[in-house]
């Protein structure tokens, strides 16, 4: 009796509409479990600090070690995400982090601590990388603008739902279930993603000719402008982003008091401004490019009308209203994930396809030094009792120094298709 033949393994071209979407989908929800699993511990800072005995500095120190992890490790995983494929980078890399949070379940001394969290940092620091080659291979080029921006948006609904539904779990497991809870919900999306995946191949065929070069080498793309004109503006904004991502609760702590299940609800509405930022900045792009516009116009004006509208930040600390500050937030949050989208988008306009995991891997490194510094730094200038100000101001122009760097390195955006 002869054995059924297998089903024939299909490239992504290939594959249905519906076949492209769930694979989509499982990149988005990588996204909402990496930012969760990295949002656990600023939400439940009071309570973790007051069992261990955490100061700002010790709270700032670990927030510096993870980005410190992250930043780092982003000079290997674009190579490791360009040489695996996006098959096996997804799962591995869901995997790792997922473990990595788990591990805080059991964390004692802050030495045990600060080892964890730059394996967190590590181990996420595969998702960006991974996220950005799976969204340019799974969907057609017009639509990667909004793609980013559903996927900014679904990192903007995890910051949502890890103030909401963090405490909650946090009272019913304590704080290290918390971790564990979370890890665990990784490893079950690394064994759907196998699932949904047995039968397709994402091998793209590798280019020949003068520009080709090995998978795991970084040279040509440190010789690059494109590189560089990236690398700084995600230095700049993403310093903004860190800063409101790990601090952001303690700053409606000190201002309003909150802190618990109360932050749940100005903390979602922030990052809920931070959604409608995403999309906005995907759809807007995407329907401007379908009109005729150029790359270079499109992704250089939401850029900057996204740097204008983080200017009013520093006025949270005077707004004197709750709602206020709220708005204020939000405004700022969803100027970032606009921003973000579409230099994310510009990448992948301006950099080949071989390319793309080292250069958005560089990318993401630099951000991540600018926000390790950022870390060190709030701490420093909360305990040396400076408040805020000083923070917000800097967050107020970082937008703008990034849209002027990419200008003065870049003054014409030419799509890698149009070379």
């Amino acid at each position: 009796m002869t054995k059924p033949a297998k089903p024939p393994t299909k490239t992504v071209a290939q594959l249905s509409a519906r076949a492209r979407a769930l694979l989509f989908a499982l990149v988005v929800t990588a996204g909402i479990l990496n930012l969760v699993d990295r949002q656990i511990i600023s939400v439940l800072k009071p309570t973790i600090a007051a069992d261990l005995g955490w100061s700002d500095d010790d709270y700032g120190t670990l927030a510096a070690w993870f980005q410190g992890g992250a930043a780092f490790a982003f000079l290997f995983t674009g190579w490791i995400v360009d040489k695996l494929g996006v098959k096996w980078a997804n799962p591995i890399g869901v995997a790792a982090w997922s473990i990595a949070a788990m591990a805080h379940g059991w964390a004692r001394s802050m030495t045990e601590f600060v080892m964890i969290r730059v394996s967190l940092g590590a181990t996420e620091a595969m998702g960006t990388p991974t996220g950005i080659k799976t969204i340019a291979s799974v969907l057609p080029k017009n639509w990667r603008s909004s793609g980013f921006g559903a996927t900014n948006a679904a990192n903007s609904i995890g910051a949502i739902l890890a103030p909401l539904a963090i405490p909650g779990v946090a009272l019913l497991v304590g704080w290290r279930g918390t971790f564990v809870a979370a890890g665990a919900l990784g490893l079950v999306w690394a064994a759907v993603w196998l699932i949904a995946t047995r039968r397709v191949s994402f091998s793209p065929p590798r280019p020949v000719g003068p520009d080709t070069t090995p998978l795991t080498e970084y040279g040509p793309i440190l010789r690059n402008r494109q590189t560089w004109a990236i690398a700084v503006a995600k230095i700049l904004s993403d310093a903004t982003w860190w800063l409101l991502l790990f601090w952001l609760p303690d700053f409606f702590h000190r201002q309003y008091g909150l802190s618990g299940v109360a932050l749940g609800v100005p903390l979602a509405i922030a990052y809920g401004g931070a959604a409608v930022g995403s999309l906005l900045g995907g759809g807007v792009s995407t329907r401007l490019l379908s009109l005729g516009y150029s790359v270079n116009a499109v992704r250089k004006g939401i850029l900057l009308v996204a740097a204008l509208c983080v200017l009013p930040i520093p006025l949270v600390l005077y707004a004197g209203n709750y709602a206020v500050t709220i708005g204020l937030m939000a405004l700022t949050l969803a100027a970032h994930q606009a921003f973000s989208t579409n230099l994310f988008a510009l990448i992948a306009d301006v950099v080949p396809q071989d390319k793309l995991g080292r250069v958005t891997a560089f990318g993401s490194f630099s951000g991540n030094v600018g926000g390790m510094v950022i870390a060190k730094v709030a701490g420093l200038v909360l305990t040396a009792g400076l408040g805020y100000l000083p923070l917000f101001l800097f967050a107020s122009v970082s937008y703008l120094l990034a849209v002027g760097w990419i200008q003065l390195l870049l003054p014409v955006l030419r799509p890698v298709e149009a070379r």
